[in-house]
């Protein structure tokens, strides 16, 4: 299987993406320049975190517009999937693949820590090899990560089992200080209709190493890959 992790001005999640599938997950993986019109073959895609075009006026504003994103929209359109990791979560929700948006973090700072989440649907291409409702441990480094939309988006979302990782609070934790950023409803991940598309804000690329912390997110590749090789 082959991944395309796309590379914008300004990404710097794209070489521990590439790392993450290359020597954890034993796949190929090439990069993707922001003005390619070529997926070279990708099976699999990935918008990966950083600051886009510098998040100038706003996060994932301009990236949308980049040419290989007529491409990763028609790749989308055609069931293939798309992992879009933290800015690659902004890119995706201004490029109309996600519904909602993602705003300045309640604090209004910068949060980079180990966060704690639910497993809420383990049965989507991305999630296949987690149990449902399983604590997991992924790393968050963003500022603009508050997950907000209208009350109907948030009602199908929920009714529809399109919500895949909240923010939930580990046993040292207080009940108000597990949701990082404010998002509403706890929501740190999400998948469209199809369930093809996954956008997410915690980094599970930089979780494949048991030698460098928790490796809670080698199993998110590990579920692509086993599904999509299906």
């Amino acid at each position: 299987m082959k991944f395309g992790i796309v590379t914008f001005p300004g990404s710097n999640c794209d070489y521990d993406a590439y790392r993450a599938v290359v020597e954890a997950l034993g796949e190929s993986a090439t990069y993707l320049w922001h003005k390619d019109h070529d997926l070279q073959g990708a099976d699999v895609i990935v918008l990966p975190g950083g600051f886009s075009y510098g998040d100038y006026l706003r996060a994932g504003a301009i990236a949308r517009f980049s040419p290989i994103m007529r491409e990763i929209v028609r790749h989308a359109e055609r069931g293939a999937p798309v992992l879009c990791i933290c800015n690659g979560f902004q890119i995706a929700c201004e490029a109309t693949l996600l519904p909602g948006a993602l705003q300045r973090n309640a604090s209004l700072k910068f949060v980079c820590a180990p966060i704690t989440l639910r497993v809420e649907n383990a049965d989507t291409i991305f999630t296949s090899q987690y149990n449902a409702r399983q604590s997991i441990t992924l790393p968050i480094a963003h500022g603009d990560g508050r997950y907000i939309a209208d009350d109907e988006t948030l009602d199908r979302l929920e009714g529809e089992g399109r919500v895949v990782f909240r923010y939930a609070p580990d046993q040292l934790q207080a009940a108000e200080a597990y949701n990082p950023n404010g998002s509403m409803r706890d929501i740190a991940g999400i998948v469209n209709p199809h369930g093809n598309v996954l956008g997410m804000m915690p980094h599970p690329e930089r979780a494949v190493d048991p030698l460098l912390g928790p490796a809670d997110g080698l199993a998110l590749f590990e579920s692509i890959l086993q599904r999509v090789a299906a």
